[in-house]
């Protein structure tokens, strides 16, 4: 409900909703969009009616196995797979050959010998 200037009232039911609402652990946004009001308007009644304030849910535990960026340490293999940015993108994670950021393996793939060029005699 609006008052006379436009402005959004908190009646008790509206609170009442509101309170179940967040209670169900919907967002901010979705219960203004159901509420027909703005999520600023979710946050800070919230606030004012000191409801618990919801974190964001942690990020999904990874397998030991899996060597992201924080799990990479100078002497693994820091050769890349898959798509940055995706949730599966990792790092090989092997053991680096001295000297260089790749394992065995990826080194072969990584430092390939330049082929020389056969020159025309002119």
């Amino acid at each position: 409900m609006t008052n006379m200037m436009g402005e959004f009232e908190w009646t008790p039911e509206r609170v009442a909703e509101l309170t179940k609402l967040w209670a169900t652990g919907l967002s901010a946004s979705e219960i203004g969009r159901r509420m027909g009001i703005t999520k600023n308007a979710v946050v800070g009644k919230v606030r004012r009616l000191d409801l618990t304030m919801r974190r964001a849910p942690a990020p999904p535990k990874r397998a030991p196995s899996v060597v992201t960026l924080d799990r990479l340490a100078s002497n693994m293999c820091s050769w890349p797979q898959g798509e940055p940015g995706s949730e599966d993108f990792r790092f090989c994670g092997h053991p680096a050959l001295p000297g260089k950021p790749y394992c065995d393996t990826h080194c072969a793939m990584a430092y390939v010998p330049a082929k020389r060029k056969v020159g025309t005699a002119a």
